[in-house]
């Protein structure tokens, strides 16, 4: 007979209970040791679950604001979202290997992980901004937009196998089905998460106050739900030190977020150089309206979210150029703007017929000039944002520049996509006027499928005029997306900048296309423009022709 040893079998039962562990010395857990808690293992468990939804979802948040916040910052939105990813994805890889080292204290180690994360990703945009607004150079907000990045990443990725453990020390169970609850509790909270960015933080409260908020979820679900569960594993003394970091951590978020609207004011002052108007983060982009003539005391003002959030700033003591922001990009210049939006839209609406009109952006300036012809008897606006459709008709200096043109009963605004509008049925116009910036939304608005669906809402004597930036492959591939739509083309410039605006270093080019080459011409029964001339927009359009690249121009595409 052979005897067989005691204790477990050669081979247990994966699913069946672990021995119960010894008591761990001085607060430390040996590995897979249950840890003593106040609850049920199911409900404490769910606990777990819970508190890795959250943190899901606050890690989300944080990576969406600094995909954003690389956009808005520094341009070339494809490149600082390819950028912020991989560099997110490394650090998170990174972050769970010497999440390893960690397990021996899970529920500490995962409460210092969650506080630093509610920290660095609290404080990460107004930090980010700040850098921004006071160093000089591409290179520093760069430089800080990776750190950040990577900083979030290594703690993120700390998070998951910390999580494991102390899942497996509330009930032993198979790894595969213990992985399969967390991750799915992972997933459903960054569906939360990236759900709730564009669609709640960012209209509600805006990206800094958004940030913080998120911290201060991140602090109290992860840290002080796995200290108050798993209270038993720190010792008295460590405990007390996890609880004061913890509220530490809640007190600086708090006071960062009373002094947000003044570090956004002095960052803003600093970076447009003079008063900010008004400022707001609204769904589609960061609107900054600055300088103008002196205000009435009490009319300046700065919001972020919602007009119901407004804080009133210092009255303009002195007249400055108004100059309007759009993603930190200069849209509006006060002291140069009637040159660009006369070159524009009078070539266009130089010759007959011209009685409805499309024009697509609508900050009032471009409308302003159509207006100002006689023969229109219809205006048609889209703007996307609404916002900033709103400030054209509600801010006075804006408002002013633009000659109040909303209030003319010739005009309809539409807030929608302007690509998606062009996409539905509808009638056909005469003249179609592009003031949309050609480099934002990935250069959407000068692709051949926007160009396309524009030139077929032409009348057949039509003509479209499109603002495409500096000379350079801009206007090249918005010329080529005209040509492609079967239409006839003419770039061309208008006046030269009078240098009011710092911000704006090259003159901009249009084209002007119809299904009939278009000439370049000034309508006679329309007020005299300040700063064209035929002679002037005929010479530019001689020149531009000579400049045009050998090889044929290439149209941009939305997937090329």
């Amino acid at each position: 007979m052979i005897s067989h040893p005691a204790g477990p079998p050669a081979h247990p039962d994966i699913d069946s209970p672990a021995d119960p562990p010894t008591a761990p010395p001085a607060g430390a857990v040996r590995a897979g040791g249950a840890i003593p808690i106040p609850l049920r293992p199911r409900p404490a468990r769910l606990l777990v679950l819970l508190a890795a939804f959250l943190c899901a979802a606050c890690g989300l948040v944080y990576e969406l604001e600094l995909v954003a916040l690389g956009g808005y910052l520094l341009g070339d939105s494809v490149t600082q979202t390819s950028v912020v990813l991989s560099v997110m994805v490394f650090a998170m890889g990174i972050g769970s290997l010497l999440a390893k080292g960690l397990t021996r204290r899970p529920a500490t180690s995962f409460a210092l992980v969650e506080c630093g994360l509610a920290l660095v990703g609290g404080l990460s945009v107004l930090a980010l901004y700040s850098v921004w607004a006071w160093l000089e150079g591409h290179g520093a907000a760069m430089a800080g937009l990776v750190a950040t990045t990577f900083l979030v990443g290594l703690l993120i990725g700390a998070e998951i196998p910390l999580l494991m453990t102390l899942i497996q020390r509330i009930r032993q169970e198979h790894a595969g089905r213990a992985a399969a609850d967390l991750f799915a509790a992972d997933y459903v909270g960054a569906l939360i998460g990236g759900l709730a960015f564009p669609f709640l933080l960012l209209p509600a409260v805006g990206q800094a106050a958004g940030a913080l908020l998120t911290g201060a979820v991140n602090a109290v679900a992860g840290a002080a739900v796995v200290l108050w569960l798993f209270r038993s594993e720190p010792a008295p003394r460590a405990r007390l030190l996890l609880w004061t970091g913890c509220g530490l951590v809640l007190a600086v978020l708090a006071v960062a977020a009373a002094f947000t609207g003044a570090i956004e004011r002095a960052a803003r002052q600093a970076l447009y150089g003079g008063p900010v108007r008004f400022a707001m983060q609204s769904r589609y982009q960061e609107i900054v309206l600055s300088g103008g003539s002196p205000a009435p005391r009490a009319a300046a003002a700065t919001r972020t979210g919602t007009a119901d959030q407004a804080a009133r700033v210092p009255e303009q003591r002195a007249a400055l150029p108004l100059e309007l922001f759009l993603d930190g990009r200069l849209a509006v210049c006060g002291a140069d703007e009637y040159r660009e939006h006369e070159a524009l839209v009078r070539p266009a609406l130089a010759a007959a017929p011209s009685g409805r009109v499309l024009v697509l952006g609508g900050d009032g300036l471009a409308l302003r000039e159509v207006l100002r012809h006689p023969a229109v008897r219809s205006v048609q606006v889209v703007e996307l944002d609404p916002a900033l459709s709103d400030l054209a008709r509600r801010d006075p200096a804006l408002a002013a520049l633009g000659g109040h043109p909303y209030e003319d009963p010739r005009v309809r605004l539409v807030n929608a996509d302007p690509l998606e509008w062009l996409r539905t049925p509808g009638p056909e116009f005469d003249v179609i006027v592009s003031d949309l910036d050609g480099a934002a939304h990935g250069g959407k608005y000068r692709s051949r499928e926007f160009l396309g669906l524009a030139a077929r809402r032409l009348a057949p004597e039509g003509r479209i005029a499109v603002r495409t930036g500096p000379v350079g492959t801009g206007l090249w591939s918005a010329e080529a997306g005209l040509a492609a739509a079967g239409l006839r083309t003419v770039p061309y410039q208008g006046a030269d900048s009078a240098g009011g605006c710092g911000g704006r270093t090259q003159r901009p080019a249009f084209v002007l296309a119809g299904r009939d080459r278009p000439a370049l011409a000034l309508a006679e029964d329309a007020p005299r423009p300040r700063s064209l001339t035929v002679e002037a927009l005929r010479a530019s359009a001689a020149r531009l022709a000579a400049e045009r690249p050998g090889g044929p121009p290439v149209a941009h595409d939305l997937i090329g």
